[in-house]
């Protein structure tokens, strides 16, 4: 039998958000346009699953809970597990980078410096 080849869905939306939190006190407002990106996409991606991603949160969350955008423009990505990722659109996307890791380097100090610092010490009181 073949494989079956499984494809990601990407598309760009441009969510109108003020229709959504005009219908809640000034000091609600950006917590519900949070609210109604995350129900946008569950409507339009047809997953329950929504992962937004930190420069979204951030414009959206950038003058405060008082003042959100009215709307914004976000690539969308749906995975083969039904996980839907909305990123900030035009925003670099970054790449996993591997740790390395580097074995530090013990500092080994002669003992015969030790000895040398010690008889100095020892002359010095003496005197």
């Amino acid at each position: 039998m073949a494989k079956k080849e499984t494809t990601a869905i990407e598309r760009t939306y441009n969510v109108p958000l003020r229709k959504e939190f005009m219908k809640v006190p000034v000091w609600r407002k950006t917590k519900k346009a949070v609210a109604a990106l995350r129900q946008f996409l569950e409507r339009h991606m047809k997953s329950d699953n929504i992962k937004i991603g930190k420069e979204v949160n951030d414009l959206l969350w950038k003058h405060g809970i008082k003042n959100p955008p009215h709307h914004i423009k976000v690539n969308v990505t749906k995975d083969d597990k039904g996980v839907v990722k909305a990123e900030l659109f035009g925003a670099k996307k970054k790449t996993a980078k591997k740790k390395e890791t580097k074995k530090k380097e013990e500092k080994k100090t002669p003992p015969e410096t030790k000895k040398e610092e010690t008889t100095k010490v020892e002359d010095n009181l003496n005197k």
